[in-house]
């Protein structure tokens, strides 16, 4: 190496030492506060439009929008198979038993009553047709209204096609004597490996269908939609186990089957299969689907419906569901009398 250029290293080194960066104030670092300014005068309601639904232990399941002062709300069903064992976290760490009304499996909601609520702030979502335009500013309640986030709409309106189901288990081809499907690999957070199924478990039964060869599971799911529980029986060694497993969207399994969705936070169990939605990139959580999607003035414009990947949330457009929940609201408010014998 030449003198000079030891020299001109050594001079860099000498100037790096001397002169390092100085850490950024509190105040360099985020301009959150500062931005969510904008939706200052509608961030109350907002928060308090929302709840959590808690399933057994209190384990979070999902979002739940309030719809109605008397308790009414929406939820993403396929995070909510089993709503009447399950209960909803509201105000100040109130809880109440739920009601369930109606479960929408194409746009994948459910109406559901808490029981004994009354007074609750609801957003008032309208049948009427809601433009949104590419880079629009949104916002939407996350973590059950603790935090306000905001972002753009990402994409033009459009349909989502659905790719089926799936639980997220390659097969052996070769039949086993005595009947069953024997597992050779799970993908990671797929609905198998929630369930409890392992490698080289040997598949029995599937939805009350005894199984003996591989196609048949393929079979059986296809006919399902995402979100569906399947019992599923199986043989471990010498033991019998019964499991109950979630089907999810063949879409999320493909593109996540090592895994690679942990670190960004996760992705909803149904990602397709939607008649329209508004794709936007508010940072949300599959957790926080089912909450309310607003412009900056405070207008519903839609429920989340699905955590596609990183940077990609759908939402249901109100024009799209209220026009079925309301009416499903207003006669569960006003049954009809019993005719008179």
């Amino acid at each position: 190496m030449k003198l000079r250029h030891v020299f001109l290293i050594l001079g860099l080194t000498s100037l790096i030492q001397a002169e390092p960066k100085a850490p950024l104030a509190p105040e360099e670092r985020t301009n959150g506060a500062r931005t969510l300014a904008a939706v200052g005068s509608i961030s109350r309601h907002i928060k308090t439009s929302v709840a959590l639904i808690l399933g057994e232990k209190d384990h979070p399941l999902a979002t739940a929008t309030w719809v109605g002062a008397d308790g009414y709300f929406l939820a993403k069903a396929s995070d909510t198979p089993l709503l009447e064992y399950s209960k909803i976290r509201y105000g100040d760490n109130q809880t109440a038993a739920i009601r369930e009304i109606h479960r929408n499996v194409a746009l994948d909601l459910v109406l559901a009553q808490a029981v004994g609520v009354t007074g609750v702030k609801h957003i008032g979502f309208d049948s009427k047709p809601q433009t949104t335009a590419y880079g629009q500013w949104l916002t939407s309640p996350a973590k059950a209204g603790q935090e306000i986030k905001i972002g753009v709409v990402s994409a033009q309106r459009r349909q989502i096609p659905g790719e089926g189901a799936a639980i997220g288990v390659r097969m052996d081809e070769k039949p086993i004597r005595g009947g069953g499907v024997r597992v050779v690999g799970i993908a990671e957070d797929s609905p198998a490996a929630v369930a409890g199924l392992r490698k080289d478990d040997v598949l029995l039964e599937l939805a009350g269908e005894k199984l003996s060869q591989f196609q048949r599971v393929h079979e059986i799911i296809r006919q399902r939609q995402p979100g569906e529980l399947l019992e599923l029986k199986c043989r471990r060694g010498v033991v019998n186990l019964t499991l109950q497993v979630r089907l999810a969207s063949r879409s999320k399994i493909l593109q996540n089957w090592e895994g690679e969705d942990f670190a960004n936070g996760g992705i909803s169990i149904r990602t397709d299969n939607f008649p329209q939605v508004i794709q936007h990139e508010i940072p949300l959580s599959p957790l926080d689907m089912g909450s309310p999607l607003l412009d900056l003035a405070g207008n519903p414009l839609g429920i989340n419906i699905a955590r596609v990947d990183r940077v990609t949330t759908f939402a249901l457009p109100a024009e799209i569901f209220w026009k079925e929940i309301q009416p499903l609201i207003e006669a569960d408010r006003h049954p009809p009398k019993a005719l008179k014998p």
